[in-house]
């Protein structure tokens, strides 16, 4: 399978768009094409961009997330995938339910890909700017960890 990952949150319109927008960055700039979305568990903001204050901390960061829009993750997902990327544990086991048998994604916490020393994403949804900078943060300490992960696979494999 194809290098392809799929980031997942709970809305799909605060954490998993920023790491959409951060992983796009790195593959871009570590020269590797890459096949990079985003979905939601939940179906409340399918078809919204994102937050205006994740779009505000991407922007602070020299990245624009506003042509995204939200969506709910669906079956075919995990056939399309070769990572599926939760942000925080209750999403990585709506997940795992919603996997088909047979499937060859790889399910993991985005936070799994590092030494950060916490496993999940918190929801910033809730909260304010403070918020947003840190999910920002968490969110580019797991895209670094997983593109050095899939770079290494590559590798590998020849």
């Amino acid at each position: 399978m194809a290098p392809s990952v799929l980031f997942v949150c709970l809305g799909n319109i605060c954490r998993s768009p920023l790491a959409d927008g951060v992983f796009r960055q790195l593959a871009a700039d570590a020269g590797l094409a890459v096949h990079v979305d985003s979905a939601g568990t939940g179906d409340w903001h399918i078809g919204h961009a994102p937050d205006p204050r994740a779009q505000a901390a991407a922007r602070k960061n020299g990245l624009d997330i506003s042509d995204l829009r939200a969506r709910q993750v669906k079956r075919s997902d995990f056939h399309r995938f070769a990572h599926v990327v939760a942000m925080d544990s209750q999403n990585l086991a709506d997940l795992e339910a919603l996997r088909p048998a047979g499937a060859a994604a790889r399910l993991s916490r985005l936070l799994d890909h590092t030494d950060a020393g916490i496993t999940d994403v918190p929801d910033p949804y809730y909260g304010d700017a403070a918020d947003f900078a840190e999910t920002y943060r968490l969110v580019v300490a797991g895209a670094a960890g997983l593109l050095a992960r899939i770079q290494a696979e590559l590798a590998a494999s020849g």
